[in-house]
Formats: structure tokens, sequence, C-alpha cells
């Protein structure tokens, strides 16, 4: 009972002397499971990559589609519900006019409405009306006056469409309080569809309010058109339903880390497969242009989803039997890196402890079973050394007989080394050489069509933007007369000032080029200059950076003008778009006006071949210009899509003859040979990454401490006999640490005995001497 109880309590010291974190055991078990978790990685991860029917980067770039939409939506019913408000509070400002010229003046101005009204709020008389009937049975006007009475809302019309209703108070003092009403459709504005998609917009039940891209009735000439159209409209009443689900989530939560962009909820949805076809859903909720704030369109509750057909390509890029091979070379690699590294460095160390506690507790009848290789065998020799110096054999005569330390040939850090070599044989080819995608990587013709049709969207809402700024100046022009004052011309533009944030300065602009009222940042435009009349939109130069001028007239004063300076930034914010990559404004002399990332101002653009693309798209086909997107082949396998717009259109802006040019890397986007490569690269990297991490932590917490350790017992044996040994950490290189400091103190104490014993056999030789 005793003897197992003695067995006990020893291999508890043994433990309580090694850390379970430290020593040699940790690293060599952490790179074992390191590697296996990366091989079972391997041949699972690398084996699906080209499976997928439809890439992913074709379901992300609808996704950011009906962002789009979702944004050109939101501004747009915004910026109505703004020029409500704002033409209002203008016509309030000034003297009672009627309802018939408040409607006159507002159509003038404005051709967004469906159909205006202006309804006297106490008794919900019809004063006026332009346009199609606004459906003023759904205006409650007894509860006008409560907290959300002027929230604009939605209402749907007998024949299925849907209506919504924009509210403003015309209030003058000794007159009763009038209310103007707009009704607008909701259509989505300058949103390019291109060919065989679909676009709708639903309320927050999957109801659909309104589509575009599906054929009418009086447009289906076939069959097979028909079958089509109706199981488009199948489709979208049902995956309306589901995205409207999906986006009353937390954005937050629909999120991936780090995800930035689109401030909403969106995604994308697979549809199924027919004929080869299959389709993919886009989907995305209204959400306002800062974080956490809304907007009177938010509030609606609106959804937009997108919808096309992509033909799917099941050919499979690489064999699955791939990860599984380079998998299975994995095993064997690692099998030999941690053989070499448990049979040359772990054993032997185990053995050292094992003969160095032997040694300590006294046990010197057999010699030291001392390691062949490295600093283990340096210690060993050392071990055998003082084995015999504690017989009585003196370090002076170990050193006459034999010179030699007996040193390793082969040290623990070349061990570490040849281990290093053996995972970088495995990690180096899936780095650099295997599984590279080249330039024959065959972009998808749906990437390629999207790139144009989004850069397309966004020319038309900075045109939109520009011809909106003139329609907002033409509104506060009609408002100023002869007898407005300066003062109350300064007032005016403040509020316009405060209500649009795209303006840098405001100002009237007399016919002789003085400036009657400003109001924001002082006028870039040359002062004296009269105003122009032929261009209202101009672009000039302000040193280095662009000024966007803006003209109307003010029919009041003969030849004047209101002038507003937009700022750059503004024009810049509206081509923050993800997934389009670099996004420039060009002038019709090639020169770069805004941008989404960082430029020079009036610089050319970056290479020769997006200038001809430019080039090219403005050559006049037929009517004019056309979009154009194309797939650019460089050097160094490099491959890019591009394209670029024409800002066409009606408006103000129609003279700038400026083109959008958008152009990514293929290779940051989700394609299947662009996966398989960054799938190989990233398991090549994580092979070099689990061997540095767990054979740097073998060489710094096991490998320097041996081999100050074989260092300082050599010295022991040499004959010093002062130097005090301290274990630096708790693991076997610190218990062989202690075991020989123990050996020290033994050897110090035969020592003294020794002399001693000469001391005393000197005195008795003298005594007899003298006796």
């Amino acid at each position: 009972m005793s003897a197992s109880r003695t067995k006990r309590r020893q291999k508890a010291r043994r433990r309580a002397d090694m850390s379970l974190l430290g020593g040699i055991r940790p690293p060599i078990a952490a790179l074992s499971a390191l590697l296996l978790a990366l091989a079972a990685l391997t041949a699972f991860h690398l084996g699906k990559v080209g499976n997928e029917s439809v890439p992913e980067a074709v379901r992300t770039s609808q996704q950011y589609f009906a962002e789009d939409g979702a944004i050109a939506m939101r501004a747009s019913l915004d910026e109505s519900i703004t020029d409500i408000s704002r033409t209002a509070t203008l016509f309030n400002a000034g003297d009672p006019v009627s309802a018939d010229t408040v409607l006159d003046k507002l159509g003038n101005v404005y051709q967004k409405w469906r159909g205006t009204a202006v309804i006297e709020v106490k008794s919900g008389r019809l004063e006026a009306q332009r346009g199609e009937n606004v459906p003023l049975k759904a205006i409650d006007h007894t509860k006008l006056a409560e907290a959300n009475g002027l929230v604009p809302r939605m209402v749907r019309l007998e024949n299925g469409e849907t209506r919504l209703l924009t509210f403003a108070v015309l209030s003058w003092p000794g007159q009763p309080q009038k209310l103007l009403v707009a009704s607008s459709s909701l259509r989505f504005p300058g949103v390019s569809l291109g060919k065989f998609r679909a676009i709708a917009v639903s309320d927050d039940t999957g109801q659909i309010l309104s589509s575009d891209g599906l054929a009418n009735d009086e447009q289906i000439q076939s069959d097979e058109v028909k079958e089509e159209t109706e199981r488009a409209r199948k489709q979208l009443k049902k995956y309306a339903k589901i995205a409207s689900r999906k986006t009353k989530a937390n954005p937050l939560t629909t999120k991936e880390p780090g995800g930035g962009g689109f401030r909403g909820v969106s995604g994308s949805l697979l549809g199924p497969s027919n004929d080869g076809e299959r389709t993919v859903v886009g989907y995305a909720s209204l959400t306002g242009p800062e974080a956490g704030k809304g907007t009177a369109a938010t509030a609606l509750g609106l959804t937009v989803i997108s919808l096309i057909s992509v033909t799917e390509d099941r050919a499979s890029l690489v064999d699955p039997f791939f990860g599984i091979v380079a998998a299975a070379v994995l095993l064997v690699i690692g099998l030999l890196a941690v053989s070499l590294l448990i049979g040359t460095v772990q054993k032997p160390l185990l053995q050292l402890f094992l003969e160095s506690r032997r040694l300590s507790r006294g046990d010197l009848n057999r010699p030291v079973n001392r390691p062949k290789y490295g600093e283990a065998a340096r210690i060993g020799t050392a071990l055998e050394r003082l084995r015999r110096q504690l017989l009585g054999e003196s370090a002076e005569d170990q050193k006459a007989h034999n010179p030699g330390r007996g040193r390793g040939r082969i040290g623990a850090r070349a061990l570490l080394a040849t281990c290093g070599a053996l995972l970088l044989l495995w990690s180096a080819p899936l780095v650099l050489l295997l599984n590279r995608a080249g330039d024959s990587v065959g972009v998808p013709q749906t990437i390629v069509h999207d790139q144009r049709e989004r850069t397309d969207t966004l020319a038309d809402r900075v045109r939109r933007a520009l011809n909106e700024g003139h329609t907002d100046l033409a509104s506060v022009g009609s408002l100023i007369g002869p007898a407005t004052t300066p003062a109350e011309m300064t007032g005016i533009l403040e509020r316009t000032l405060t209500q649009h944030g795209r303006y840098e300065s405001l100002y009237v602009l007399q016919a002789d080029g003085t400036i009657t009222a400003k109001v924001g940042a002082e006028p870039r435009r040359p002062q004296g200059k009269a105003p122009a009349v032929d261009a209202p939109v101009a672009l000039l130069e302000s040193g280095n950076a662009p000024v966007i001028v803006e003209f109307a007239a003010a029919p009041g004063l003969k030849g004047a003008s209101v002038v507003g300076e937009l700022r750059i930034d503004f024009l810049n914010s509206l081509l923050k778009r993800p997934g389009l990559g670099e996004i420039r404004v060009i002038d019709e002399k090639q020169r770069i006006i805004g941008g989404n990332n960082g430029y020079l101002a009036f610089s050319q653009l970056p290479n020769e071949s997006l200038r001809a693309l430019v080039a090219g798209t403005n050559q006049k086909v037929g009517k004019g210009p056309r979009p154009s997107s194309v797939v650019l082949r460089g050097s160094n396998d490099d491959i890019t899509i591009a394209a670029a717009v024409p800002m066409a259109g009606g408006g103000a802006a129609k003279p700038l003859a400026w083109t959008v040019v958008s152009w990514q890397p293929a290779k940051g986007l989700a394609i299947p040979e662009y996966n398989l490569q960054n799938r190989t690269v990233l398991a090549g990297l994580l092979g070099l990454t689990a061997a540095l991490v767990c054979l740097g932590w073998l060489q710094i917490v096991v490998v320097q401490a041996l081999r100050e350790l074989a260092r300082r017992a050599e010295a022991l044996a040499d004959g010093d006999r002062r130097t005090v040994l301290y274990p630096r950490h708790h693991d076997e290189v610190g218990a062989v640490t202690r075991s020989l400091e123990v050996i020290r103190q033994q050897l110090q104490e035969l020592r003294k005995r020794e002399a001693s014993s000469t001391a005393g056999r000197s005195g008795q030789a003298a005594k007899a001497g003298r006796n």
C-alpha cells in the first residue's frame, strides 16, 4: 500500500514540475491539431469550388442592383416631398395668391407629379386641380391637424395602381388655410434595366405596388413571351413577400462584419431552375442617406425587388479530388514533420529530464543515456561528466583525458528548420503556383451587363440631381419680383440653402453682373460677368478645383438670374456605390470632374484603354451615343470590367456632354476561377501560419532555453560551481535546470567534505611530526 502511494506521489510531483501550458508537448500537439484541421478544410473546401450553377458574383450584383433602385426611389420620393413643402413655404412668405396661380406656377417649374390639387382645409372644398384626378376621398381633412396629419401616404386606386399623396399647408394671414396635394406614382426614376430584368416595389405586406421591365399585354406577340411574362409575374409576387419579411430585420444583424455601403437591409435569393436558366433575385429596403436617420420615404416601409434569369453553368472548374489529394499530401508531410519533432526534440528532452532527475536523487550507478543530436547530446555529455564528478573524478582530469565536449552536429534549430521546410514544400506551391486564374478567366456576361446598366443608372442619377438643382433655382426665381427687397431675397435663399445641401453658395445676379443678395460661401464665379442665358449649367475652373454653376432666370427681374454653385462633394457623394469599383465623371475633354475615391481634378483617365472606351462610347450611333461595357485584358493576367455611359437625356444638364466611367478588377469579384485561386492561396497561407506559429513557439519557449541550458551545463561540468541555475519556465527544460542546480549544490558539498577531510589529514600529519 505504501509503495503504490509513493508512486502516485512521484507522478504527481512530476506533473507539477511541468506546466500544462508550457514545455515541448503543447506546441507539437497544437501543430498536429492545426494540420489535421487544415487537411479537413482543404479536402472539403477546395472540392466544392466551381460547382455552383450561379456564381456568387452574379447574386451579389443583383443585390447591388436592388440597392441602386432603392436609393433612386428614396431620393426621388424625398425630393418630391421636399419640393412640395419648400414650394408651400415660399408661397407662404409672399402675398396671397389664388389656388390656380399656385398650381400654374408649380406646373411650370415641376413636371414630376401626375396630379396636383388645392383644397380648403376646414370645409374640404376643392379649389383647383391639375393633371389626373387626385383621390381626395382618401383624405380625412378633419384629422389634418393631428401629429401625423400631413405625413405622406399611399392610396390604391380602383384600377389597382398605387399613388403617393404628399401634402403641404398654404397659410396667409386673414385667409382660411388651404392644403396643397400632389399625387405621384411609385415608378423608378432613371433605373436602367437592360434586357430580361424586372424590378418592382412592394409595401410592408409584400403587395407589389408597381413594376417595370415586364411586357404589357399589348406587347406580348407570342405564347412563349406570354408564358415567360406570367412566370416572371408569379415569381415577383412570391419573392416580394419573402423580401418584405427579410427587410423587417435590423440592418445590423444582416451585415457581415465590416460590411459597409448600403445602410439598409439587402440581399439576394436564388429561384428555381428552368430549361438551363435560373432566377436570381435581389432585394433592398428604402433607407436614409445617413446611418440611424430615417426620412419621409423610408417611413413608407417599401422594398425594392429585382429579378433576372441567368444561364446556369454546371461545369466544375476543378476535380473534387484535388482537395482530397492536397489534404492527403499534407497529412503525409505533417506526419513526417511531427514525427521528426517527437523523435529528435521531444523524446531526447524527456530522456534528459529523467536522467537528470535520477542523478539529482543520488542514483549514480548507471551511465547517463545520452541523446545523439544537438543540444540534448551536449547536455547528456555534461550530465555524464557530472555523474563521474559526483563519484569522485575531478573536472580537471576529465579535461585532460577528454578535451572534446561531445557537441551534436545537428542542433535543434536545424531540426525546426527541416520541419519548416517540409511544411513549406506543401504550402509554397499552393500560394504561388497551383490553381492560378490566368488571363482566360470567363467573366459572366451578366456581370458585364450589370456594370453598364448600373453605371447608366448612376449617370442618370447625376443628371437628375443637376436638373433638380436647376429646378429649385427656377422655383426661387419665380417668387422674386421687382417689389422683393434684398433682405427678402436673402431670406428666400437662406431657406433654400438650408433645405438643400447641394449648394455651396446661392446669390441673385443682376443683368449687369452685380450681386443683389447672397448666402453661403463667397462666390467663385468671376465677379462682374453677366448671367449665362444659354447655359443653365456650366463648368468653371477655379484654381485646381472644378466649379459647377447653375443659372435660373428670375422672370420678375429683367435679365436677372438666381445662381447656385454646387459643392463638388455633393457630386462625389452621388457616385459612392459598392460593386462598381472606381467611378469618374469626365467632361467632353475627358478631364476628371468628380469621383467616388481620391482623384486629381482635371487629370486624364489612368490608362489608354479607358480613354479609348470613352471615345468609342461617345461616337453617335443612330440617334446618339450609347452606353457600353467591355472586359479589358491587360498584362500580368489583369482583367478589368469597365463601362462608359454618356450623360444623355433632357433637362438643364444636357449641354454638359459629360460621361460617367466605371471600372473594377475582375479578381475582386466572387467568380469561380478567382474563388478557387483565393481558397488555394488561403490554404497555403494557413499552412505557413500554422508552421510559423508552432515552430516559432518551440523556438522561443524550448529551443532558446535548451541552448542556454546546454551552455550552463557544460560550464558546470567544467568546474563552475558559483553560478546558480535558475529555471525560466516550469517545463521539461526548467525541470532539467532544477536538477542541475541540485547537482551543483551536491558538488559544492562534496568539495567542502573533501576540503575538510584533507585539512584533517594534514593536521594529523603535522601533529605526528611534532611528536
